[in-house]
């Protein structure tokens, strides 16, 4: 009986959770700030009631996340609005992240007390941006294309470096006589092959997914997340960076036709918002209220070097040579936020039972909570200052949605219809469609248009559209823009 209650507890406290954290997206978008705040705090009320230490299941439930938040970040960039941005984010994601730890790893050494090492190993593990932290703020924000695209590909990509950094300083702790050209080309391998396995296990899943005939269309997004998963396994068991494979796959999905793309979407979403939950408690639960006053100035004085010292140094010279203005570096630099990443790394010092691992693990939490709190809340702000927002940005809706029939050869495609493309003003008569393509149905300012010939297709018209899958390319060259997004 005793264990029938703990259980029923437990599923009723989980519950409780799903619900908190679908109640906060109101509190995070309204006040742009990330909803792991809210978390860690939940997590840190019930380490007064529950004990947990566990760093193992800490690290392995914060790398799964990263898989559901990476994935899900990437099917929803663009490749035509990463590619103008690809080199200054590259830089930053290397250059500016190895910069920002030595920056910080010095001010660690002379704060904190510890070895030269082991404050280059605090540098590392909180100099790189988070992907769940900078997807969820800049979501709902009309910054500027250019400042957004940057910052998506930055978080996106330099989970590598960072874990290439922790590693290797972990390694030479315990092992100065190591080489360190050994490790550099390691990385080199890292980044190389997981951006190889990512792109191929991409066209792999687009070519399978597409294929596949679920007669349950709720399988098609477990079978997309089934290949990140795999992607980062697959990347990992080759010694490249998995991470890094699973935000490629996600890209070359996101931008490729494939069936269902908007349910996959929708469910990683979903899903994401589920794991940052159980990851952000986890972490308030690691955390012990009675260990952090200890070390509070410590590391509140580490964070707001963080944000206004290493960060910018970082920036700056890592788009020296760019077409970044001042004022855009400037945001650049305000709207790096921590969160999930820090806190996986942190774990590796805990689990390697490294003397300073729960002084870097204490001051990581701060970190993360500062930069939500006080960052998160104020990059709109900033941005406004700056002049930086885009008054006529929009949300780019799916130019095209295919979504299949089961067993049949046909499929329904869902088109956003947008100002450019080639059948805007036209009438459905005029557009000479082929004898099997037909229009079923059209949605204009939420009212149901049933078409007929005389019908005229006007820019915000939602189109559902019956046709063959063998004629899926002459679908998409029906409906394309006049000026083609560029696909990977």
């Amino acid at each position: 009986m005793e264990q029938t209650t703990v259980i029923n507890f437990i599923v009723l406290l989980l519950s409780g959770l799903l619900l908190v954290g679908v109640l906060t997206t109101k509190f995070s978008s309204r006040f742009g700030m990330p909803a792991l705040v809210l978390f860690i705090a939940v997590g840190m009320v019930l380490s007064q009631f529950i004990y947990f230490d566990n760093a193992f299941i800490t690290q392995l439930v914060g790398i799964l996340a990263l898989i559901v938040i990476l994935f899900e970040g990437g099917m929803q960039t663009k490749f035509a609005d990463v590619k103008p941005v690809i080199r200054p984010a590259m830089s930053l994601s290397t250059l500016g992240v190895i910069i920002t730890t030595v920056v910080i790893g010095v001010c660690a050494k002379f704060i904190l007390g510890v070895s030269w090492m082991e404050s280059m190993l605090f540098g590392a593990i909180v100099g790189s941006t988070d992907a769940a932290a900078v997807f969820s703020v800049l979501g709902g924000k009309n910054i500027k294309k250019r400042i957004t695209s940057t910052l998506e590909a930055e978080s996106g990509s330099n989970d590598p470096m960072a874990v290439f950094l922790t590693v290797t300083l972990i390694e030479l702790i315990h092992h100065p006589e190591q080489s360190i050209w050994v490790h550099i080309l390691l990385f080199l391998w890292e980044m190389g092959f997981g951006l190889v396995v990512g792109f191929v296990l991409g066209r792999i899943a687009v070519y399978a997914i597409n294929k596949m005939n679920f007669d349950s269309s709720g399988l098609y997004p477990v079978m997309a997340l089934a290949f990140a998963v795999l992607t980062y396994a697959a990347a990992s068991l080759l010694e490249a960076s998995g991470l890094l494979a699973v935000y490629v796959m996600a890209i070359v999905l996101g931008n490729s036709d494939l069936t269902y793309k908007r349910s996959i979407i929708h469910f990683n979403n979903g899903f994401a918002w589920m794991v940052q939950i159980m990851m952000f408690v986890l972490l308030g639960l690691l955390v012990f209220p009675d260990q952090l006053l200890g070390i509070a100035w410590q590391s509140l004085a580490l964070s707001f070097i963080l944000m206004l010292v290493a960060r910018p140094i970082g920036v700056f010279l890592s788009l020296l040579f760019s077409r970044y203005s001042i004022r855009e570096m400037t945001l650049l630099s305000w709207a790096g936020l921590r969160g999930a990443v820090p806190i996986v790394l942190a774990t590796y010092p805990l689990l390697d039972e490294m003397d300073v691992g729960p002084l870097f693990f204490n001051v990581v939490f701060f970190v993360v909570l500062t930069s939500a709190i006080i960052q998160g809340t104020t990059i709109s702000w900033l941005a406004v200052k700056l002049g930086l927002m885009d008054p006529n940005k929009t949300s780019s809706p799916s130019l095209l949605e295919l979504v299949s029939l089961g067993k049949t050869t046909s499929e329904i495609n869902h088109i956003q219809v947008q100002e450019g493309m080639s059948i805007v003003g036209k009438a459905i008569q005029d557009m000479q469609l082929p004898d099997d393509i037909l229009f079923t149905a059209i949605i204009r300012e939420e009212q149901i248009i049933a078409p007929r010939g005389t019908t005229v297709i006007k820019p915000g018209d939602t189109l559902y559209v019956l046709s063959p899958k063998l004629k899926r390319q002459q679908m998409k060259e029906l409906f394309m823009l006049l000026e083609p997004e560029v696909a990977p």
